[in-house]
């Protein structure tokens, strides 16, 4: 790969170099609020972050399970707008100009804000990529076009359920990396199983030579360190909304010493997918 520009590609490569897995930790913008949400985001490269994944809460997530649709729930009562996820990545990139971040998000509030300005003004606060779960491949390009022209990548997602019909047509024109589901239904409805997945992996291998992540159902180290010996990645989301609320009372209260919790967590659970 020649002179990378895109930070995600660029990382990526880096890693291949290095002979190291990408940790992917996802978190929801505004979750649990506005002011503990950017103290998050700034502490998740030290926690092992190679790459950071930032929901985009939206009112019908498709894909997301309970934890991630919680963590909607209370970033809207928080007051998160697609402006404000765009300044916390710009905040963001005042002191990190090399961790890349991929925007997670359903298309109606893109298509809302508007494609073209979207993509200006994520390009301006520093998003390096989308995933676009209820975008289609056959459907994308209004939207992948005018992204690819800015260099800004939209990661396609393969499934247990994807065949071999459909997958050439999820791997033609896909950028940056492949999101790998390990588990057919929504985020944290199951545990990742790595050995089902090999037959999926093999044949992905054999068409593209995209990085592959798995994410879905990876909740512990352990699990972390098995599914990065079968990809060259592992992304965690609901395990770690799941710590968030943990330190949530029923009313709504957060509880001292989240943030540095939610880190450690964090941090334990990089250390399995970095093979630790």
């Amino acid at each position: 790969m020649n002179n990378p520009i895109n930070r995600l590609e660029a990382r990526f490569a880096a890693l291949k170099a290095a002979g190291r897995k990408a940790f992917i930790p996802f978190a929801t913008a505004g979750y649990p609020n506005l002011d503990i949400f950017p103290q998050l985001l700034a502490g998740l490269p030290k926690a092992g972050a190679d790459i950071i994944e930032i929901g985009m809460p939206f009112s019908d997530p498709m894909a997301d399970g309970p934890a991630i649709q919680t963590a909607n729930i209370q970033a809207f009562k928080a007051g998160i707008t697609v402006p404000k996820i765009l300044d916390f990545v710009r905040g963001f990139r005042k002191t990190d100009n090399e961790t890349p971040i991929v925007l997670m998000g359903y298309y109606n509030p893109i298509y809302s804000y508007g494609v073209m300005r979207f993509l200006d003004d994520a390009k301006k606060a520093g998003v390096d990529a989308f995933i676009i779960p209820d975008l289609p491949p056959e459907e994308d390009a209004e939207f992948r076009i005018p992204a690819d022209s800015r260099d800004l990548f939209v990661t396609r997602l393969v499934t247990p359920t994807t065949d071999e019909n459909r997958l050439p047509t999820v791997l033609k024109d896909a950028k940056g990396f492949l999101y790998c589901v390990s588990i057919t239904g929504i985020t944290g409805a199951a545990e990742a199983n790595a050995s089902k997945l090999t037959d999926l992996i093999g044949r992905i291998r054999q068409q593209s030579d995209l990085p592959i992540a798995i994410g879905f159902g990876v909740n512990t180290p352990e699990q972390a360190r098995t599914i990065g010996q079968e990809a060259d990645g592992v992304i965690v989301g609901s395990a770690i909304m799941n710590r968030i609320a943990s330190h949530i009372d029923t009313n709504g209260n957060i509880g001292a010493g989240l943030v540095d919790d939610v880190l450690s967590f964090v941090t334990n659970i990089s250390r399995g997918a970095h093979g630790g």
